[in-house]
């Protein structure tokens, strides 16, 4: 959930279609619509245990701690949840003992998804410190902004990256401890800290652990907006808030787990990244807390992932629209790769409702492919499709807590069926961002509802489907036209892999859309072609005049279409 998850389509959905499989709409008891015109959620409420993250994550270390926490897809490096908590528990301690971190302080974490990764992060919370994530393969610009907006007092990186690591500091002038996480044999740069020997020192005093003060209230993790709208910001997460998300994806009929028993262990696929929070919540804080096996992957490399997805017979994927596209058209994959899949989950960008059928077709059997919506600033998850849904068009249900709201450009509340902006309330919503008084004015009502900035329609159940990014809407003649909806379009093209559209100046629309796209190896076709495709699907004001081709789009690490980029580039 990308900064942002969301589908296409404006479709209601009737109690019958959305519970096939037995769960009637009368577990759902009434309306969720208030007087007020507020959707509470009609699923069970929670109480969020008043506890941090780490307290939460090892709560139920007996039960599995002898099973897999996490194993490298590629090389089968890994670890045991026992491995897991005395190691990070060990480097906790010289965090506290040797690097002198306290309560706080902020430790910034910058590697890819290796199984070490876990043990990184929940050592720096067992330290009382907050982690600041940061994405390997920043430059050192990028890498230099977030260490001097975070004011973190350590880096932890890997060997190939501490040159990038160095620079940074360089240029903003600070002197700061890099830990180094061996994954191989390959040598440590001079003047680092070797990751395994403060982990395995078996000489480390744990007793300085029992300084830590850390509640519930404090933030942990500090991840930072993918800026897609302009400067990245800190976005304060606290411990409630993740502890408060991960009970709300328990709640029976929209969590996407089996429980760990002593003959049953899921498998996840862990390809999506870790410093994003889909990756660190989601997949890698929920599920450790329920004693998964997480099998990661350090980057996407397509035969890599299929061939993993395969050998550890994974049965569920959290994934992100490019992954699913990718599993649909490469030639690596068929249903015996898919064989053992049971729970598929997308967020973090659009997936139109025919690359899902086209998934189901290619796996050759029937599984339970659902959707989420979210926001980093909502720790993320704020709604998930129930079991059972069939549909591919809406987000599903808020969670268990959740409020939603959805207002017009002057904030005021709508009903069933119509579209404007979504508001959010609940505990998963975040602090604040971090020292930036203006983005939390524009960011929050008066009266504490989140604005997410996306377009959204609920329908008399509560059911949430999302149009577009507000700020991403193109207006032609008055009229708003969505970018996502354009796009699912265009994916429909025998010969289109994938494609963008952005709005650029006309001289008597406003805006028109532009198309970039990107075909299948080996295909030819012609911009009118593409243009006439598109007409025959849309009204007039929604056609597509302006197309160019190119090799790739630009997106972010979770899969979101980088649309600022584009229009930089050529507009």
């Amino acid at each position: 959930m990308g900064s942002k998850s969301f589908l296409m389509a404006n479709r209601t959905l009737t109690a019958t279609k959305i519970f096939p499989s037995g769960i009637s709409s009368r577990k759902l008891s009434g309306s969720p619509w208030t007087q007020e015109r507020i959707i509470k959620s009609p699923l069970k409420p929670i109480e969020v245990p008043n506890v941090t993250v780490y307290e939460y994550l090892w709560q139920n270390l007996e039960k599995w701690s002898e099973k897999t926490m996490a194993v490298c897809g590629s090389t089968g490096r890994d670890y045991t949840y026992s491995q897991g908590f005395k190691l990070s528990s060990t480097f906790a301690a010289n965090l506290r003992g040797k690097l002198r971190v306290r309560d706080g302080d902020a430790v910034a974490v910058m590697l890819p998804n290796v199984p070490d990764y876990p043990l990184v992060a929940l050592g720096i919370l067992g330290a009382g410190a907050v982690i600041t994530s940061i994405n390997p393969i920043y430059t050192a610009h990028e890498v230099q902004r977030q260490l001097l907006l975070s004011g973190a007092k350590i880096i932890v990186t890997l060997a190939e990256t501490v040159d990038v690591v160095k620079n940074a500091l360089k240029m903003a002038k600070l002197d700061l401890p890099i830990i180094v996480v061996k994954t191989d044999s390959t040598a440590t740069p001079d003047y680092t800290i070797v990751f395994n020997d403060l982990s395995e020192d078996v000489h480390a005093d744990l007793s300085c652990l029992k300084g830590v003060k850390r509640t519930a209230k404090d933030v942990c993790f500090l991840p930072y907006s993918s800026g897609t709208t302009g400067v990245p910001k800190g976005v304060e997460l606290t411990n409630a808030n993740l502890v408060a998300n991960m009970e709300q994806l328990n709640d029976p009929l929209t969590r996407a787990y089996n429980d760990t028993t002593a003959t049953h262990q899921d498998t996840v696929m862990a390809v999506l990244p870790f410093f994003h929070i889909y990756g660190a919540e989601v997949i890698m804080f929920h599920k450790l807390s329920q004693g998964t096996k997480l099998v990661t992957l350090p980057k996407f490399e397509p035969q890599v992932f299929l061939k993993a997805l395969e050998n550890y017979k994974a049965n569920i994927l959290f994934a992100a629209p490019p992954i699913i596209l990718m599993m649909t058209s490469h030639p690596a994959g068929s249903s015996k790769t898919f064989q053992n899949l049971e729970i598929i989950v997308n967020g973090a960008a659009p997936l139109a409702a025919s690359d899902a059928e086209r998934f189901i077709e290619k796996a050759k059997r029937k599984m339970d492919l659902r959707q989420g919506y979210g926001l980093t600033e909502t720790s993320p998850v704020v709604t998930m499709t129930p079991k059972g849904l069939e549909n591919f068009s809406c987000v599903g249900l808020p969670l268990p807590n959740t409020d939603l709201m959805i207002v017009d450009q002057n904030l005021q509340c709508l009903g069933p069926n119509e579209k404007g902006e979504l508001l959010v309330r609940g505990p998963q919503v975040m602090k604040g961002y971090k020292d930036n008084d203006k983005a939390n004015s524009e960011s929050f009502t008066e009266d504490g509802w989140f604005r997410t900035g996306d377009l959204a329609v609920a329908d008399e159940q509560g059911i949430v489907t999302i149009a577009d990014r507000l700020k991403e809407l193109i207006k032609v003649k008055g009229f708003q036209v969505p970018p996502a909806e354009l796009e699912a379009v265009l994916r429909d093209h025998p010969s289109v892999a994938d494609a963008a559209v952005i709005g650029v100046p006309h001289k008597t629309n406003g805006e028109e859309p532009k198309a970039f796209i990107v075909l299948k190896k080996g295909h030819e076709v012609l911009p009118t072609d593409i243009c006439g495709f598109v007409k025959e699907r849309v009204a007039s004001y929604k056609r597509i005049n302006d197309v160019k081709f190119v090799d790739s789009l630009p997106k972010s690490a979770t899969g979101k279409i980088l649309r600022r980029e584009l229009k930089e580039k050529y507009t």
